[in-house]
């Protein structure tokens, strides 16, 4: 038998406790951990102006200012359907 401030706990009861508290706690983290990494994600995307103009430059174009907006226009809207799919289910 376990004392601990006082309270008789059986090993197996006190065993059983740990387990759920590392579970909660887990479980906690998980879902605060991937709401701010949503949040970083949303201030500072993968991609944005200066890596397409990059990306084009390595191809051997010369970008527009229309076609950069035209990639990022086609970008963002990709990300709001995939959004819009998640809200859905």
């Amino acid at each position: 038998m376990l004392t601990l401030l006082a309270i008789s706990l059986e090993v197996w009861q006190f065993i059983i406790i740990i387990i759920g508290v590392i579970l909660v706690t887990g479980i906690l983290a998980f879902f605060l951990i991937r709401k701010l990494f949503q949040k970083q994600l949303e201030k500072n995307p993968p991609i944005n102006e200066d890596v397409i103009r990059a990306m084009m430059s390595q191809m051997g174009r010369t970008p527009s200012e229309k076609q950069v907006r035209a990639v990022m226009r086609s970008v963002n809207e990709a990300n709001n359907k995939k959004e819009d799919d998640k809200k859905k289910k």
